[in-house]
C-alpha cells in the first residue's frame, strides 16, 4: 500500500536517510499522516499534535510542511502512538491512533509494538511485510475539536542573558537559563572554564605567625571551643602583638594573611556580603552593617509572616562562590528573631561572580515579613449538641487563645444548632458587631449534620476553598463575605482542633492575619511538611509542621 504519492520501498528509503534507518515506528507513522490528511479538505492550512516523542514526530516532517522547528508540529508527550491534525484558524480536525485490536492478523506488528520480543528475536523482513500490508487498517480515527488554547503558538517571549554563563535565554524560565539551573547534561571541560573565567581566586602571601607581629591582619579569625563557644578572637584590621603569636598557635593557625590593597577583579568578602544585603532585605528585614567574616544576618523588625522569593534564592546559589540560607517560607517570624544569612564564601570574590550574583538579586528584594494585623475576631461555634448544653463548649476558649496571641482580639461569640438557617443568622450577627475575621469551628466533615458550610454559603460566602493538604486539619475552610466594614475573611477549623495542638488552622491563621492571599496553589504547596508527628511532647512552632 502506497504512503500518500510514495511507495512503500521510496518512503522506506526516505524514512532510512532522514531517520538514520526506517524504523518500524516510522513507517507506520507514515500512513497515520497520510490518513488524518485525507481527512482534511483540499487546502488546508494545518497543524499537527504528536502524543509521543518516538518516531512519529519525524513521519509528520517528511510528509507534511509541519517542522518542530516552524512549530507547526507540537509533541505533546502524552506515551500514546496517536497525532492530531486540525485546521490552524477553526481547530477542526481528525485524531489517528494505533488500534491494537485491530493488529490481530498481524503478529509481528503486535509483538513489536507491545514488546512482546526482545529486539534482536525480530523478524524484521516480516514485519516490513506487515507494515506494508497492513497500511493504515491498524488505525483508527476520530473527529476532534482543538480548544482555542491549543491553537495558540507559544512565542519564545522576553529574552533575559543569564546572569551566570552570559547566554540569551527566555526570561520566562525563571531568574537564570535552565542549563545554569542544573538540566545541562554535560559538564565542560575544567581547563576550558578556566580559561574563559580566568583565575578565581589571588595569590595571596602568607607569612609565619611570628614574622606579623606589628602587622595588621587581612581577615577576621574565629577561635572554636568545642561545646563551648565560637567567636572572633582577631578582627581584620587589628594589629598583632608578641602575646598574640601564642593565641594564634593554640588556635591551629602557623601562617597568616596580613593586610593589604584588594587585590584588581575583586571584591573583599564583607564588602561583597554587604552588597549583597542591601538587595536581599525587603521590608520589615534588617541587618548588621558592619559584616564580620564576610557575613551578614538578616533579623525581622516586626512579628509577621516571613515571605521568600523561592526561585530567586535558588538561583542566587547556583552563581559559585556565593550562599544564602534563611527560614522557610511562610513561617511565622518573630520580631527580632533570625531569619537568615549571606556571605561570600572566599575571602575575596571575584568581580565576575559578584556581577552574577548581583544579577539574579536586581529584579528586587529576596524575602521581606508581612506584619500581623490585628484581627476582630467573632467565634461561630456548630453543634446541637453545644447549643443545647449536652457538653461544654471547648472550641471558643481554644480559638480565643490562639488568636489572642498573635495580637487579634474577639469582639463576639456565637453558638448555634446545626442548622444552616440559623448558622447564616449567626454570621450576619458577628459581621454587625464589628468582626473582620469570622473563625467558624466543628460542622466541616462529611457528616450528614455537618451543614456549617451550607451555612456559610447562605450568608455569602465566596472564594471558598474547602480542603487542604495539611495534617491535621484536611478538612479545613476558607472563604470571605461581605460585611459592613468591606469584606471579611471566614476560617473554618474542623473538630480534630480540640485534640490535637497544632492543626491547619495555626499553620493558616498567621497568613490570614498577615492579609496574604490564600490559593489553591498554596495550599497544594503545603503538601510538604504538611504531615504533623503527633509527638507525645508538642513544641510547635519549633518542628517541621507546616514547613
Amino acid at each position: 500500500m502506497n504512503i500518500g504519492t510514495q511507495t512503500f520501498q521510496e518512503f522506506k528509503a526516505k524514512a532510512a536517510a532522514f531517520h538514520g534507518y526506517p524504523a518500524p515506528g516510522l513507517l507506520i507513522g507514515g500512513y497515520m499522516v497520510e490518513l488524518a490528511r485525507r481527512q482534511l479538505p483540499a487546502g488546508t492550512l494545518f497543524d499537527c499534535v504528536v502524543e509521543t516523542a518516538k518516531c512519529l514526530p519525524d513521519a509528520v516532517q517528511i510528509l507534511t510542511p509541519c517542522t518542530v522547528g516552524n512549530g507547526w508540529v507540537r509533541v505533546l508527550n502524552l506515551g500514546r502512538y496517536a497525532l492530531a491534525m486540525y485546521d490552524k484558524h477553526t481547530g477542526a480536525g481528525v485524531r489517528v491512533w494505533l488500534d491494537v485490536d485491530k493488529m490481530a492478523p498481524y503478529g509481528e506488528i503486535r509483538s513489536w509494538f507491545l514488546k512482546l520480543k526482545k529486539k534482536a528475536d525480530q523478524d524484521t523482513d516480516r514485519l516490513f511485510a506487515e507494515i506494508e500490508a497492513a497500511g493504515d487498517g491498524i488505525c483508527s480515527l476520530a473527529p476532534m475539536q482543538m480548544d482555542e488554547r491549543g491553537r495558540k503558538h507559544k512565542g519564545m517571549g522576553r529574552v533575559a542573558l543569564c546572569p551566570i554563563c552570559a547566554e540569551a535565554y527566555p526570561a520566562s524560565d525563571g531568574a537564570i537559563c535552565r542549563g545554569c539551573q542544573g538540566e545541562a547534561p554535560y559538564a565542560l571541560d575544567p581547563a576550558a572554564l578556566e580559561a574563559m573565567s580566568g583565575d578565581t581566586q589571588p595569590r595571596l602571601t602568607a607569612v609565619p605567625v611570628a614574622d606579623a607581629v606589628g602587622h595588621r591582619t587581612l581577615h577576621d579569625m574565629t577561635r572554636i571551643v568545642p561545646g563551648e563557644s565560637k567567636a572572633v578572637e582577631f578582627e581584620a584590621g587589628q594589629t598583632l602583638s608578641g602575646g598574640d603569636v601564642c593565641r594564634l598557635q593554640y588556635m591551629g593557625r602557623a601562617h597568616v594573611y596580613l593586610e593589604q590593597d584588594t587585590p584588581d577583579g575583586f571584591l573583599h568578602e564583607n564588602e561583597a556580603a554587604l552588597a549583597f544585603a542591601k538587595l536581599m532585605a525587603g521590608d520589615n528585614i534588617c541587618f548588621d552593617d558592619t559584616p564580620r567574616e564576610g557575613k551578614v544576618n538578616f533579623q525581622a523588625t516586626v512579628t509577621g509572616v516571613f515571605e521568600l522569593d523561592r526561585e530567586r534564592l535558588e538561583a542566587f546559589n547556583l552563581v559559585p562562590e556565593v550562599m544564602c540560607a534563611t527560614r522557610h517560607h511562610g513561617v511565622l517570624a518573630e520580631a527580632g528573631k533570625g531569619l537568615g544569612g549571606a556571605r561570600a564564601i572566599p575571602l575575596y570574590l571575584s568581580a565576575e561572580n559578584f556581577r552574577k550574583a548581583q544579577a539574579v538579586l536586581a529584579a528586587g528584594p529576596l524575602f521581606r515579613v508581612a506584619p500581623l494585623l490585628p484581627a476582630r475576631v467573632g467565634v461561630l461555634v456548630t453543634g446541637t449538641e453545644v447549643f443545647q448544653g449536652l457538653i461544654e463548649d471547648r472550641f471558643a476558649p481554644i480559638i480565643r487563645e490562639k488568636v489572642e496571641r498573635l495580637g487579634s482580639s474577639v469582639v463576639a461569640e456565637a453558638i448555634v444548632p446545626d442548622d444552616a438557617e440559623q448558622i447564616a443568622g449567626a454570621v450576619a450577627d458577628l459581621l454587625g458587631a464589628g468582626a473582620d475575621l469570622i473563625v467558624t469551628t466543628a460542622g466541616l466533615s462529611v457528616d450528614p449534620d455537618d451543614v456549617t458550610r451550607k451555612g456559610l454559603l447562605a450568608a455569602g460566602l465566596t472564594d471558598m476553598l474547602y480542603g487542604a493538604p495539611l495534617l491535621p486539619g484536611a478538612m479545613t475552610l476558607l472563604g470571605r463575605l461581605a460585611s459592613p466594614a468591606g469584606v471579611a475573611r471566614v476560617m473554618g477549623v474542623p473538630a480534630c482542633a480540640l485534640f490535637h495542638k497544632a492543626t491547619s488552622f495555626d499553620i493558616l491563621l498567621p497568613r490570614v492575619l498577615a492579609g496574604l492571599a490564600i490559593t489553591r496553589r498554596d495550599l497544594a504547596e503545603m503538601a510538604e511538611g504538611g504531615f504533623c508527628l503527633d509527638c507525645r511532647t508538642c513544641v510547635f512552632p519549633k518542628c517541621p509542621f507546616g514547613k
